[in-house]
């Protein structure tokens, strides 16, 4: 189900379209004029617009001029009982998605409207693939200089350049998904995207609908077909975070996934192609739990070809005055503040803090730390405002 917006100054089109595309399920609203249509069009969240383009007072050029200048980005169809190539290039020059002559086609309204909406998806989905490309690139870089640091860096270079699968354990906080966006930026694929699905903040019973997408009408509320993570990831990397929250009933799809590089929407019945190199994380004793029976041995094995542990903070002491200093020069530029320092006994006071949320922990107290504190940060400073 769609909600369209018909903008029309013929009782005739605007009834005729309204009762046609109510009967498809869509959710229409039906204005007769340009100035409302403007209006409405840009107080709704509408998936797809009808105007026409003879209309008084403004007429359907106008509308679409001024609702692209506006920053909408809701798919234009125009409309015209006098249209000619002429008139059809000029609204394709100004924005417009498509243009269909009266009288109108039931068939070409329909599949104009369904290949608006996959159009409108592809766009959301590039939208989350530039947030999170922009995402890795500024906070991709792994800070300090421990040993336990160092041992990591020095998998990532000998790992990235291949395929093989990682599971990389860790507390929370620690800098898994750092782990996982820098595997990702030296490998092959760093041309493709890097797509992060956090198992544990996705409800059981969305899991595979977000990792395997879904077909239109497989279940209450979707409305529409969508793709999921695994597709969506294909020459690129998967980040899998959080696995061992993972359904047992997502469990045995993923291994499939992974043994056979094909997934099924749900809903559908067709066999789709994927190819992801899929990166996992987790906090949790995954041995445990398949003693327990709450996670599957065999996904164990083929998610875990290489296994990379990442330290808590409390076992890399000594990176905690680079952590801090990075962090410190970062937050003042996000908040617009003076550069603020630390000093030597403030320093030491935070490698002697126990971070049991480790690096996300230590970033948020940098945090409060440059806003509450005026001038260099000390070591007295650390005692009032950081809770031991």
């Amino acid at each position: 189900m769609a909600k369209i917006l018909i903008i029309d100054d013929e009782r005739s089109i605007r009834k005729t379209l309204k009762e046609i595309l109510e009967f498809e399920n869509h959710e229409i609203e039906a204005v007769e004029d340009g100035i409302a249509g403007v209006k409405e069009a840009m107080s709704g969240l509408y998936d797809v617009i009808f105007c026409d383009i003879k209309m008084p007072q403004m007429d359907g050029m106008e509308v679409l001029t001024k609702l692209k200048n506006d920053g909408l980005e809701t798919p234009i169809v125009m409309i015209s009982g006098h249209g000619n190539i002429e008139t059809a290039v000029e609204s394709i020059k100004c924005g417009a998605y498509d243009f269909i002559e009266k009288p109108l086609d039931l068939n070409r309204i329909l599949v104009t409207i369904k290949n608006a909406l996959e159009k409108a998806d592809l766009v959301e989905e590039t939208k989350v693939l530039k947030k999170q490309i922009k995402k890795q690139v500024k906070n991709s870089t792994i800070i300090g200089e421990s040993e336990g640091v160092n041992e990591i860096r020095a998998m990532i270079e000998k790992v990235a350049p291949s395929d093989a699968r990682v599971m990389v354990f860790g507390p929370n906080g620690s800098g898994k998904e750092l782990v996982a966006q820098q595997l990702h930026e030296h490998s092959n694929r760093k041309k493709g995207p890097f797509v992060e699905v956090n198992c544990a903040a996705i409800p059981s019973e969305l899991i595979e609908s977000e990792l395997f997408g879904h077909e239109k009408g497989a279940f209450t509320g979707a409305v529409k077909q969508k793709k999921g993570k695994f597709e969506i990831a294909s020459d690129g990397t998967l980040f899998l975070d959080e696995i061992g929250d993972m359904s047992a009933s997502a469990q045995a799809k993923v291994l499939r996934a992974l043994q056979e590089n094909r997934i099924t929407r749900v809903g559908g019945e067709k066999d789709i192609k994927v190819n992801p190199r899929v990166v996992a994380a987790t906090n949790k004793d995954l041995r445990k739990m398949i003693d327990e029976g709450k996670f599957r041995e065999d996904l164990y094995h083929r998610l875990s070809v290489i296994v990379i542990k990442v330290p808590s903070l409390n076992d890399r002491r000594d990176d905690v005055p680079i952590l801090a200093n990075h962090f410190i020069e970062k937050l003042c530029q996000e908040h617009g503040m003076p550069l603020k320092t630390f000093s030597a006994d403030a320093l030491k006071e935070l490698q002697n803090v126990d971070w049991t949320g480790n690096i996300r922990e230590l970033r948020n107290i940098v945090e409060r730390l440059i806003i509450l504190c005026d001038g260099e940060i000390t070591g007295n400073d650390i005692k009032t405002y950081v809770v031991k």
